[in-house]
C-alpha cells in the first residue's frame, strides 16, 4: 500500500506540474492575442484618422463643386436674357441702342 500512496503522490506532482505548464501556455497564448489586438487597433486609428482627412478634403472639394455649379446656373440664366445679348453686342461688336450715342476718345496719329 505504501508504494501505491507514492505513486498516486507521484502522478498529483506530475498532474500539477502538467497543469502549470498548461496554465502558462495558455496565459502566454492570451498575451500574444492581446497584444496583436492592440496592435491592430492602433492601425485601425491610424486608418481612421487618414480617412478623416481624406473625407474632410474630399468634403470641400464637394462644395466648392456646388459653389461652382451655382454660378454656373446663374451665368446660364443670364445668357438666356435680352440684357446679355445687348452687353455682347456692346462689348464685341461695338453696337449700340438707338436711343445711345456712342462717344469714342480721338486717336493720337503721332
Amino acid at each position: 500500500m505504501g508504494k501505491d500512496i507514492k505513486m498516486a503522490k507521484v502522478r498529483v506532482k506530475k498532474s500539477n506540474r502538467q497543469s502549470r505548464l498548461a496554465l502558462t501556455v495558455v496565459f502566454f497564448m492570451m498575451v500574444v492575442v492581446v497584444v496583436i489586438c492592440f496592435v491592430h487597433i492602433a492601425r485601425l486609428q491610424e486608418k481612421d484618422k487618414e480617412l478623416t482627412i481624406v473625407q474632410n478634403q474630399l468634403e470641400s472639394q464637394l462644395e466648392d463643386a456646388n459653389n461652382k455649379a451655382v454660378e454656373l446656373e446663374e451665368r446660364e440664366k443670364y445668357m438666356k436674357t435680352k440684357k446679355y445679348i445687348e452687353d455682347e453686342a456692346k462689348n464685341k461688336l461695338g453696337l449700340v441702342n438707338s436711343d445711345e450715342i456712342l462717344i469714342k476718345p480721338k486717336e493720337d496719329d503721332d
